[in-house]
């Protein structure tokens, strides 16, 4: 897999930890796929903190899901970079069709641990195609996920993606997280992507920018909350809600809903 791909073994990585301390959400098939799949991360791609961070993140988008499939009994569900990530194990599909996305090279792998089955298919794709969405029945409504995917795309990409979306549903639910421009600007030494060999990633600092594409946004969403942090104890707590959480974190890194209605 090429560099932006082995990013998935950050956010496996940190679910596998959380899961096995009992923290934020369980997901055993993480902790299997991490223990099996034998890949080594190294530096700050490995940091405590990090995978707290990537579990706190899962988290939270699990609680918007579930909410609106709850809401939504014919949707779609839609969940865009996909990696090698169980959510469609830990919300349940709820017997909504469900469509893990992401690369061919990705998925390849994906296959190796999760199997279709009725309702649930995998599309190899570069989201960047306009031709992939045809695998999916057009019209009704859509709960689009999109977690570490934006960061990898340019602003105009990013854009064009969330237009072909409004193109195809009639109805849409989208939660999507950004780096902030600033993020984006890091040196390469201070992301921990970089681990990886990923060097190039984009920012957002105004959600309203996908006006015009169909989407509206809807409202920002707190990335790290605090009951999942007083889960947490002593300095562990302490340290992740000076360094990870509140104003330090938005400065880097937001959460935005949008909807076409």
């Amino acid at each position: 897999m090429n560099s932006v791909n082995k990013t998935l073994y950050i956010p496996l990585y940190g679910k596998a930890c959380v899961s096995r301390r009992g923290l934020f959400l369980e997901d055993k098939k993480a902790e299997q796929l991490w223990e099996e799949a034998g890949f080594q991360l190294k530096g700050k791609a490995r940091s405590k903190w990090l995978a707290l961070y990537m579990g706190i993140r899962s988290a939270v988008f699990d609680c918007w899901l579930k909410e609106r499939l709850d809401d939504n009994d014919d949707a779609v569900v839609l969940h865009i970079g996909c990696g090698l990530d169980s959510r469609v194990l830990r919300v349940g599909s709820s017997g909504h069709s469900w469509y893990d996305v992401d690369f061919p090279e990705v998925m390849a792998e994906r296959k190796r641990w999760y199997q279709e089955r009725d309702k649930y298919r995998m599309i190899p794709c570069d989201v960047r195609d306009a031709a992939w969405l045809e695998a999916v029945p057009k019209g009704g409504r859509a709960l689009v996920i999109m977690e570490g995917v934006s960061m990898y795309l340019r602003p105009d990409e990013l854009y064009e993606l969330m237009g072909r979306l409004c193109g195809h549903f009639e109805h849409i639910s989208l939660l999507m997280d950004c780096y902030t421009v600033l993020a984006a600007k890091l040196p390469k030494y201070k992301n921990p992507i970089n681990e990886v060999g990923v060097s190039e990633v984009y920012g957002v600092d105004e959600p309203k920018f996908a006006e015009g594409s169909g989407l509206v946004f809807v409202r920002e969403h707190e990335m790290t909350p605090e009951e999942y942090i007083e889960e947490l104890r002593g300095a562990e707590k302490y340290i992740f809600k000076k360094l990870y959480a509140g104003g330090f974190s938005k400065k880097l890194y937001r959460l935005f809903e949008y909807e076409k209605v």
